[in-house]
């Protein structure tokens, strides 16, 4: 578990949602469940799907931790989303995914695009190759089932490769799944 008391959960997701698509407000629901269950959330800090987790756990009296990237900011790209109760900066993207892999306690991936599905991928593989400690992967919702399940009928991956992944639908389950890892973890 992190250094800190309250397990730290990592919220992967979109930088381009905007506040009005469905899925944000998904995200907000994921951060504001993810801070009531007592967990620090950890976002790359940014916009999208990253503000709205972060909005969502600062809203419901949650701490948020924000990964952020000194050159994605010196570009004009992004700027740090106003929800952050700390942020972490970094020089670079290499960096930052490192911060958000070894100090997350657990993962939960939202809809999004490379950034999402390399920071998805890279837990993947590197809990599958034993490089870290398993922790729970989580998908939100169905955006990266279909993806999965082709890897899955394509064998690219094997059944025992897809097991470290587990899919939640509602802020419910993800807090219970969460509860009920980090209690066999005590």
């Amino acid at each position: 578990m992190s250094k800190s008391k309250q397990p730290i959960i990592a919220v992967f997701g979109s930088a381009r949602v905007q506040p009005d698509d469905p899925v944000y407000m998904q995200s907000y629901e994921v951060g504001a469940a993810l801070a009531r269950a007592g967990y620090i959330v950890m976002t790359g800090g940014y916009a999208g799907l990253m503000a709205a987790a972060s909005q969502g756990a600062a809203e419901a009296g949650g701490v948020v931790h924000g990964i952020t990237v000194e050159k994605l900011e010196a570009i004009g790209e992004s700027i740090p989303n106003q929800w952050l109760t700390e942020e972490f900066r970094y020089p670079n993207l290499r960096q930052r995914l490192d911060h958000l892999i070894d100090t997350a306690d657990a993962y939960v991936t939202m809809p999004g695009g490379m950034g999402t599905a390399q920071e998805f991928i890279e837990v993947w593989q590197l809990m599958r190759l034993g490089d870290i400690a398993k922790h729970p992967l989580i998908t939100y919702g169905d955006f990266w089932t279909p993806f999965i399940e082709q890897l899955l009928q394509s064998a690219y991956v094997s059944q025992r490769d897809v097991a470290y992944i587990t899919n939640v639908q509602t802020t419910e389950d993800l807090t219970a799944n969460l509860a009920e890892w980090f209690s066999k973890k005590d």
